[in-house]
């Protein structure tokens, strides 16, 4: 069984269905949790793959506000480096991006948040794990800062009408999302009454985004993004496959 390191950099960010989707697929979950003081693995040795999630953390932060950040970021470069196929989102991705020579900002249109459709790009078409997405799948977006800039020789899989940069490849097998597609319908209540203040800075009701980012919402994820996963896994289990 191949396993595959999950960092989960925030607690109001666990890795939820799509840990579910992953091991039904075949793979088996490391997960450590920095911001509860667990220790990351110095170097990927003996892992096949390796994840990153969201928080709130942001990508810009200077390094002595979240030390342990720059643990998560060796182990970005080590996948990149080996190569190991990569998962990376929201801030995952982010962090991705600048590890492969792109930049983040704060985002120019402000806060992207609530249940909202991506497009797929050309080049996702023919992406091991993107092109058999319907065009516009529908994901969860909430953040607060943005990849302004690629990294050279990536490639964009899926944009936004706010925002251009929401799905890319860097070489054969790291993917970084901008959005996410491991929530619940609670997590997203619970993300609402946290970020009140970026819910005002997008000039949205909190019970509308409540609302439409409710089950049936999560319904339409599970089954876009669920076999979305078992490609990932089909990666790791086989890296040819993403050739």
């Amino acid at each position: 069984m191949r396993t595959v390191l999950v960092v989960e950099p925030d607690a109001s960010d666990p890795i939820g269905p799509l840990g579910d989707w992953l091991t039904d697929a075949g793979l088996r979950l490391e997960i450590r949790r920095p911001f509860a003081g667990e220790n990351l693995p110095r170097d990927l040795s003996g892992y096949d793959g390796l994840i990153v999630l969201g928080g709130a953390q942001s990508a810009t932060d200077a390094p002595d506000v979240t030390p342990w950040m720059g643990g998560v970021r060796l182990l970005l470069r080590d996948a990149l480096a080996r190569p190991l196929p990569i998962l990376a989102i929201c801030l995952g991705g982010q962090l991705l991006a600048q590890e492969a020579g792109g930049s983040v900002r704060v985002g120019s249109q402000g806060p992207e948040i609530g249940a909202l459709l991506v497009g797929k790009r050309d080049a996702a078409f023919a992406d091991p794990i993107f092109a058999q997405l319907p065009i516009t799948p529908l994901v969860i977006q909430w953040h607060h800062d943005e990849i302004d800039s690629l990294p050279p020789g990536a490639v964009l899989l899926a944009n936004s009408v706010s925002y251009p940069h929401q799905a890319f490849r860097v070489g054969a097998c790291a993917w970084g999302l901008q959005f996410h597609v491991e929530t619940t319908p609670q997590l997203i209540t619970s993300w609402a009454e946290q970020d009140s203040a970026g819910l005002a800075g997008a000039g949205l009701d909190r019970h509308r985004v409540v609302a439409e980012a409710g089950p049936g919402a999560h319904e339409e994820i599970a089954q876009v993004w669920g076999a979305f996963a078992s490609r990932f896994a089909a990666v790791v289990t086989k890296p040819s496959a993403a050739a």
